[in-house]
């Protein structure tokens, strides 16, 4: 099997569920079943929504250190990095596992032509371009949505897990819903942590949940 190197830690708390993920993904009667996994949670990445391009050399020195320890695959717990995966791969020379496209995927394989995407506004751009590419027709957040959903993000990475912040994840994806997306994509690591596919009428793609199950069986073909 290869070894996956994971860039982690933005934030800390949606890698750790990414971990577990990946751990409840691999068909495994043993420990020696399960991937070796090396992991640099890193949460001193520059703030990925600062609009500038700091995050990227930190993160391409994670990859090649990852690398150097005998990473042969690597793949990006957080969405809103994924803008600087070009940079990061080719730092490290290795293959990149791209959660955008296979979340992208896996909302086409759900017979969606229209997808609201819940992510920061960089995250949504990535989106909205790979899923044009696909011949799906993206269905932005209104304004407000989107800067309540940055607010609600950041309360998430503070710490805050609780009943208010879930319902107003539900609300945001429900708004979505109601703009007629058939689909939408937790483009957001720290979504899952607070909202899950039952409070929807609508299939809710987990990002993360899709990378993990791709990881698997990337690095066990």
């Amino acid at each position: 099997m290869k070894t996956l190197g994971v860039l982690g830690g933005m934030g800390p708390a949606a890698t750790v569920d990414f971990l577990a993920r990946l751990q409840a993904a691999t068909p495994a009667a043993r420990d020696q079943d399960h991937l070796r996994v090396l992991v640099d949670l890193n949460p001193q990445v520059p703030d990925r929504n600062a609009g500038d391009s700091a995050p990227g050399p930190v993160m391409s020195a994670m990859a090649v250190g990852l690398r150097n320890a005998g990473a042969e695959v690597l793949a990006i717990a957080c969405n809103t990095a994924h803008a600087w995966s070009g940079e990061i791969e080719a730092a490290a020379g290795l293959p990149l596992i791209d959660m955008i496209a296979v979340a992208c995927e896996a909302a086409r394989d759900t017979g969606a032509r229209r997808v609201g995407v819940m992510g920061t506004a960089l995250a949504r751009d990535l989106y909205a371009d790979r899923l044009r590419t696909m011949g799906l027709e993206p269905v932005p957040p209104t304004a407000a949505d989107a800067a309540a959903f940055m607010t609600l993000l950041y309360r998430i990475k503070g710490g805050d897990l609780g009943p208010e912040v879930a319902a107003g994840m539900a609300a945001l994806a429900g708004a979505l819903c109601d703009a007629g997306a058939e689909a939408v994509i937790a483009g957001c690591t720290e979504v899952p942590l607070v909202l899950s596919g039952e409070k929807l009428t609508i299939p809710l793609i987990d990002a993360g949940q899709t990378l993990a199950e791709r990881c698997v069986a990337v690095c066990r073909s």
